[in-house]
């Protein structure tokens, strides 16, 4: 019994040793095999989001290339009334031209993925809005292959349902994200009421405003807060942060004011932590759109005598500057980076374009010359880039929300412009404010469904 004992002991002890010993090493396996799987849902889930944003904004290669066809490959679709189809996969991987590039935006939750070394599947639901506005609703597996260390899809089932009548809504707001080099976009947070017009802080979190108060996203923890502006309950979207970070122009229609025109609106300027507003325009409506870099002017859009041009006036009040006198609409004023140009859109040429001017009003000049009715321009804080907001059809001087929309990049040295965005369904709200990241890299705007 004593010699057994010592054999216990020793076995145990020995086994202790080697657990110790080795500990270290099946934990690091462990870890490394968690990263390993980690970043294959990662790059699983952007692979999905490129698939359909490619196929959303038409470009037909780089939607080829998230595809490969195998020889069971298979892709089948049931629909809500009832009916099944069996699709090609020569369809999905080299469709007809015009097939792609209608636009819109597919929204995934709730993925569920398995993960067995080269081979996967992934089920999640999907919000497809369309460039109406109007929601289609699926559930989705999808089944993917990993080639030369790359994932690729290899075929798909597609359940789409009815949308449940209990569960209708007037308006959703998705507040996103687009990267201006690799085109990805993020939804920040997707919301069942109307929010417009975020501003991106340097402390990572956006200000947006919704029927009248004005929130805080915090763009890591999607928290959403209202922001404290004491009376000031009825706030546009017209609002914006000062180059120090410090401060927040507003756009608030004040009720009280005695002028007789129907909407009042004044600009103020309160603390970005919030607190009780200080007034800076005497006259309505006058809306807020840029903040000349050294902080010290305010540009904006006001009504006078009928006609809306662009303004300036010192962040302290006093006599207003009038910048445009043309006839018709001039709006949306922004400064650039180095405080040399006032960029705008204006109807002066008849159709709603982009123009820009010295900061003094003078050397007009035109910039876009094209079919759609483009607003809203504002430059990157390294000055390299515009972006603006473009109507797919023309609008005359409106600007209003529920039309068919897309984001537009002009490069400011070469004048050429690209679509960072899929004709959406947006507008008023959209991007009337200035949105850029801080580092230039990205945009914040808003698209919307409606039931």
């Amino acid at each position: 019994m004593k010699h057994f004992f010592q054999l216990q002991e020793y076995t145990l002890g020995n086994i202790l040793h080697l657990f110790q010993k080795y500990s270290l090493f099946f934990l690091g396996l462990f870890l490394c095999s968690s990263i390993y799987a980690q970043n294959d849902s990662i790059a699983i889930i952007k692979l999905l989001e490129k698939e359909g944003l490619t196929w959303r904004m038409g470009d037909k290669e780089a939607h080829a290339d998230c595809w490969r066809e195998r020889p069971y490959s298979r892709i089948l679709v049931s629909t809500a009334d009832g009916r099944t189809i069996d699709v090609p996969t020569k369809t999905i991987i080299d469709p007809p031209s015009e097939m792609l590039g209608k636009g819109g935006f597919a929204f995934h939750t709730n993925h569920k993925m398995r993960i067995d070394k080269n081979i996967a599947w992934v089920a999640h639901d999907e919000v497809l809005v369309g460039t109406d506005g109007k929601e289609t609703l699926s559930n989705e597996v999808r089944f993917l292959e990993k080639f030369d260390g790359d994932w690729k899809l290899v075929g798909q089932s597609n359940h789409f349902y009815n949308h449940p009548p209990e569960n209708k809504i007037d308006t959703t707001s998705y507040i996103q994200t687009v990267d201006i080099e690799t085109g990805r976009i993020e939804t920040v947070l997707t919301i069942n009421n109307h929010f417009e017009a975020p501003n991106w802080h340097p402390d990572n979190y956006l200000i947006v405003n919704s029927k009248g108060k004005l929130y805080t996203l915090d763009l890591e923890t999607k928290d959403l807060q209202q922001l404290d502006t004491d009376f000031a309950d009825q706030s546009n979207n017209d609002h914006g942060i000062s180059p120090d970070n410090q401060w927040l122009a507003i756009s608030h229609n004040d009720v009280n004011d005695p002028s007789p025109k129907a909407y009042k609106s004044a600009i103020y300027v309160l603390s970005i932590e919030g607190g009780k507003p200080r007034r800076v325009t005497s006259e309505v409506m006058s809306f807020w759109h840029g903040w000349s870099p050294d902080g010290k002017r305010l540009a904006y859009c006001a009504e006078r005598n009928g006609n809306y041009d662009v303004y300036s006036i010192s962040v302290d009040g006093g006599k207003e500057k009038r910048l445009t006198t043309a006839e018709g609409l001039d709006d949306g004023p922004d400064y650039s980076p180095d405080g040399k140009y006032i960029y705008y859109n204006s109807y002066k040429s008849g159709h709603m374009q982009i123009w820009r001017m010295n900061t003094n009003g003078k050397k007009q000049e035109q910039l876009t010359f094209d079919e759609n009715s483009n607003w809203f321009p504002h430059p990157s804080p390294d000055g390299k880039w515009i972006v603006y907001i473009a109507y797919t059809s023309d609008q005359k001087q409106n600007h209003l929300f529920g039309k068919q929309v897309k984001l537009r990049l002009m490069n400011v040295e070469t004048k050429d412009i690209k679509d960072i965005t899929p004709v959406f369904f947006g507008g008023q709200g959209t991007i009337n404010v200035p949105s850029w990241s801080p580092d230039s890299k990205k945009l914040a705007f808003v698209s919307y469904s409606v039931n």
